[in-house]
């Protein structure tokens, strides 16, 4: 054995993995932080597979890095590697291998503290092998920068680079406190609403509102002057609790109140728009088994006041 073939590091799989990382990451110290290891671990990874090839893959400097050409090759060589070096395991182990790892999921705030944690659970307690890492936030992520396996987002997605499964449509109504009503009997009609003090949930609507009539092909649209606007659901609702203003909300987040009778729904023939509810994930030539398991839970499972679409 030559000098030159005993240098060879025996797992370059692992550092094309490191590579990789640390491109789409945009840093090292992010690299490090999404594979839980050290900065100064993944400095020496790519010092070591520069060495390997022969040639320099990256530019650094204090402010950014930069893929040199031999590096721009080398990424996109090195991503097909990986890809078939994960397909192949997958054929070998058989799909129906156990799912392990770290599982990355951006979920919205009311519905993933609520709505999505007994899914979640049935999830976990089936794929005993992998740890979640629940994150929540309203927007969709940067699932490359991030290192996120997929998201669930309410609304409309504009993203066609992105697998999006339609999962569920979230329904939504009207309501308010009995004391912002004073009394007077609850209205139903949309110029009767337009009258009232609004609250605005600024991810969906904000200064204006538009209702479509139950039985009839109709819809009006009106504007409304927000005497609050929120990005939280759970706010929104407390605030209409507080007699603030009318809200549209998710009509499991108030189920409980309109119970009580602590809100009251208006104009029960006017509906504003269901939701769709999304699982959203990158394109990839393969997928690892604790992602594919994870998919296959949500598209089964129907949260409570949201109807599934099939």
């Amino acid at each position: 054995m030559n000098d030159a073939t005993a240098a060879v590091p025996a797992d370059r799989i692992a550092l094309m993995q490191t590579f990789v990382r640390i491109v789409e990451a945009g840093s090292l110290s992010a690299a490090a932080a999404q594979m839980g290891a050290t900065q100064p671990t993944v400095s020496r990874r790519l010092q070591t597979l520069e060495r390997s090839l022969g040639v320099r893959l990256l530019q650094r400097s204090t402010r950014q890095l930069k893929l040199t050409e031999d590096g721009e090759r080398c990424f996109e060589r090195a991503k097909e590697l990986l890809d078939g070096w994960q397909a192949l395991e997958a054929d070998l182990r058989g799909v129906g291998s156990a799912a392990e790892g770290t599982l990355r999921v951006v979920v919205p705030h009311a519905f993933g503290q609520q709505q999505l944690i007994p899914p979640l659970a049935v999830y976990l307690r089936e794929n005993p092998g992998v740890s979640v890492e629940w994150l929540l936030h309203d927007i969709q992520p940067d699932f490359i920068a991030r290192g996120i396996d997929c998201a669930i987002q309410v609304g409309e997605v504009d993203d066609a680079g992105l697998v999006a499964l339609k999962l569920w449509d979230v329904p939504r109504i009207l309501v308010a406190s009995p004391a912002l009503l004073a009394g007077r009997a609850p209205p139903t009609q949309p110029d009767e609403l337009a009258a009232l003090p609004w609250l605005a949930l600024r991810t969906f609507y904000r200064t204006e509102v538009t209702l479509t009539h139950a039985a009839r092909d109709e819809a009006r649209r009106f504007a409304i002057r927000p005497r609050m606007g929120t990005d939280s659901l759970y706010a929104l609702r407390s605030a209409a609790l507080e007699g603030l203003g009318v809200a549209i909300v998710s009509a499991w987040v108030v189920a409980d109140e309109l119970a009580r009778g602590r809100l009251v729904a208006l104009a029960p023939d006017w509906q504003a728009s269901p939701l769709p509810a999304w699982l959203l994930y990158p394109y990839a030539r393969f997928y690892p088994a604790r992602l594919r398991r994870f998919v296959e839970v949500m598209r089964q499972t129907q949260p409570q006041g949201a109807s599934v679409h099939r």
